[in-house]
This record gives structure tokens, C-alpha cells and sequence, in this order.
């Protein structure tokens, strides 16, 4: 670990992030995670004008005139953030547990390194000396408590197919266990503009991915246990559907129940042909033919159908992706609204309706 906190203060930390390892701050961390609000949802983010504001700071700006929304004390909270990722890619941990990472400081400590806590909690993190995270004074060092916080991550079975609030939670156990969605659309922004600022950016450049924004209002857990191939008890399309969304959504589930067949055409998934059968792409062009909206066939080229929009702002008809990356997802299913979506799975499933909330998005488009 000394190594680790050698080489990152050595290549990547400003001075202003080392003068600030261990400071004191009075404010208590309580008071810091009641200020905040799981439905104040920062969706509008402008990431360009956020790698701007970052880039003056840690190039030695006093942050005084800086401005990113979501941070109210950006030039310490900068460098922190600088921190968290650098410590990150010290270890090789992936993008995503990078923005796992600044979502959970952001709300734990709002990426302050606080002195105190509820109990015995402390610094960026909130960790507890008692509780295995290291002493007070290693908790302190914002190298050290971003580390720990990695290891725990990565012991997590299935970290990455998670959402960030699943993820967050599962190394944290807050008594928020939703509030770290609020500032994911902030991470993932902080992250992409503090990673250009490290040598071999480019080359991370292609690994990017989109924002995936905060979840929908309603993640379908409402409605319990969805039998596969079944509609939801109490389900229906909602009122404000576009007709032809409307339309779509009506003719995916007419769907339901058919047997998923890769490369399938969905021009007839009820026959006897196979191939005449649903993939997830298929079941979402003709589902949109049939409501006079041309799609193209692929998961990797509906991705760039339409508009891009804001996971949060889902309408019923938008396509989200899962699975892979935001430039080449694997997976496509439509939301039908109600926190519902409407999908074919994979080889043996059946066409079927699952809650958003088992969905990790990491694109959404409409096509309308």
C-alpha cells in the first residue's frame, strides 16, 4: 500500500490534495448524509463544462470561481475525487467500480475527508475503525481509505453486472441503501474528466461509457414475482404512451411467452421455424414495424437509433441496453413504463417482463 500511495502522490496528485490528506473538518457526517435527497436527482449534468471546471482545478486554480453542480466546495472536493480514481487505477479496477467509488464518497462524506462521523465513522468513505478499515489516522489518508474501499468491491461476487447503488451498498450496508443513485450522473462525469488528466488517457477514451443517470421513479418491484411469459397483475400501458409506442409495446407482448431464438427474424414467433422466432433486437424492430417506425436489426447498431436520453427519464417505448459496453451493448429491451421491461432474454427463456430494477442500463434511446 505504501508503494501505492508512493507512486500516486509521485505521478498523479497535486499538492493541494496532499496538503489536504487528513484534514479536519466540522461538519458531521450525519449532517452531511441528511442534506441529501435520493429524489434530487442530478441528471442534467453538462460533462464538458465538469472536465473544464476539473481541469483548472487540478492544474492550480483556486476553485473560487468554479462551478459544478452538485459540489459546493469543489477545490477540495476535486482533488479528493482525483484520489478515489487514481487509487483506482493504481489497482486496475475497471471504470464503472471508479464511478461506484466516487458515487459512494460523494454521498457518504460528499467527498470530504471528515474527521468524525456516526460512531466511530471517518474520512472520505465513512469507515469505522472498529470495524475493520484501518485506524483512525490510516482511515484519515484518503490513499488508504480509498483502497479499502476497492478491496471490499472487488470481493463482491458480481460487482459489475450490479447497479451503482446495488454495488455501493453491498460494500457500505447503509441505512440510505438508495441514495447513492443521486449521484451517479456526477460521478460518472467527475471520473471521465479526471481520467483525461492521466497519462495513457486515449487509450481509456475507448472504454468509456455513457452515463447510466439515475434509475426511473418506479423499478417494478411493485408488482412482486412476474411469472415468465405472464403480464403483471394490475399492469397497463400507461395513458401518456405515445400511440406509437403504444402500438409497440402492445405487439412485444402480444410476444410473450415464445421462445427466445438467436437470430431469429420475429416475423412469426408463434410458428414452427425457429428462425421465424424472437432475439432481443429482432422482438424490438418488428415490435416498432408494426407501429411504422423503422429499426435497424442489431443490438450493436439500435444503440444509435434514435436520441440518446437519460435513464431517468424514461418514457414508455424507449430501448435500454445492458450487458457489455455503452458503445457495444449485447442486450436490448423495451421499457413499457410502470419501472417494466419487456425482453427476450436468452437461449431457453421465454419472451418475458422483467422489473427495471435487475436491469444495469447503460444506454437508452427513443426512437419515436
Amino acid at each position: 500500500m505504501k508503494a501505492i500511495a508512493a507512486g500516486i502522490g509521485v505521478v498523479f496528485l497535486s499538492p493541494l490534495l496532499l496538503a489536504g490528506t487528513g484534514m479536519m473538518l466540522a461538519v458531521s457526517a450525519n449532517a452531511v448524509q441528511n442534506s441529501v435527497s435520493v429524489n434530487n436527482c442530478l441528471t442534467d449534468i453538462d460533462a464538458d463544462d465538469v472536465a473544464q471546471q476539473v481541469a483548472k482545478i487540478l492544474d492550480g486554480a483556486s476553485g473560487k470561481n468554479a462551478h459544478i453542480e452538485g459540489l459546493d466546495l469543489p477545490a477540495e472536493q476535486v482533488p479528493n475525487a482525483q484520489t478515489i480514481v487514481a487509487t483506482g487505477r493504481s489497482l486496475d479496477v475497471p471504470r464503472k467500480g471508479q464511478v461506484i467509488a466516487l458515487a459512494t464518497a460523494m454521498q457518504e462524506s460528499r467527498l470530504r475527508n471528515l474527521n468524525y462521523g456516526d460512531r466511530d465513522s471517518l474520512g472520505l468513505f465513512q469507515q469505522r475503525p472498529s470495524q475493520g478499515w484501518g485506524t483512525a489516522q490510516q482511515i484519515h489518508d484518503p490513499v488508504h481509505a480509498s483502497e479499502q474501499f476497492y478491496k471490499a468491491l472487488l470481493k463482491v461476487n458480481g460487482w459489475q453486472q450490479m447497479t451503482v447503488t446495488q454495488a455501493a451498498q453491498a460494500v457500505q450496508k447503509s441505512g440510505w441503501p438508495d441514495a447513492y443513485a443521486t449521484w451517479e450522473s456526477l460521478a460518472t462525469a467527475l471520473q471521465a474528466a479526471i481520467a483525461k488528466t492521466f497519462p495513457g488517457a486515449d487509450k481509456d477514451q475507448s472504454k468509456q461509457t455513457d452515463s447510466t443517470g439515475c434509475t426511473p421513479d418506479k423499478d417494478g418491484s411493485g408488482f412482486g414475482r412476474i411469472p415468465e411469459g405472464s403480464i403483471p397483475k394490475g399492469y397497463k400501458i400507461p395513458k401518456n404512451a405515445a400511440p406509437k409506442a403504444r402500438k409497440a409495446i402492445e405487439w412485444a407482448m402480444y410476444q410473450l411467452g415464445t421462445l427466445y431464438q438467436w437470430g431469429g427474424s420475429c416475423t412469426d414467433s408463434h410458428g414452427p421455424d425457429p428462425m421465424r422466432r424472437c432475439d432481443c433486437s429482432s422482438l424490438m424492430q418488428q415490435a416498432y414495424a408494426h407501429a411504422d417506425i423503422t429499426l435497424t436489426r442489431t443490438t450493436y447498431t439500435q444503440v444509435k437509433d434514435g436520441k440518446a436520453v437519460s435513464p431517468s427519464q424514461l418514457q414508455p417505448g424507449d430501448l435500454i441496453f445492458s450487458r457489455g459496453t455503452a458503445a457495444r451493448p449485447e442486450h436490448v429491451g423495451m421499457y413499457m413504463g410502470e419501472g417494466l421491461v419487456i425482453e427476450a432474454p436468452r437461449t431457453s427463456k421465454p419472451v418475458r417482463i422483467t422489473p427495471i430494477k435487475d436491469w444495469d442500463i447503460l444506454a437508452a434511446r427513443r426512437v419515436l
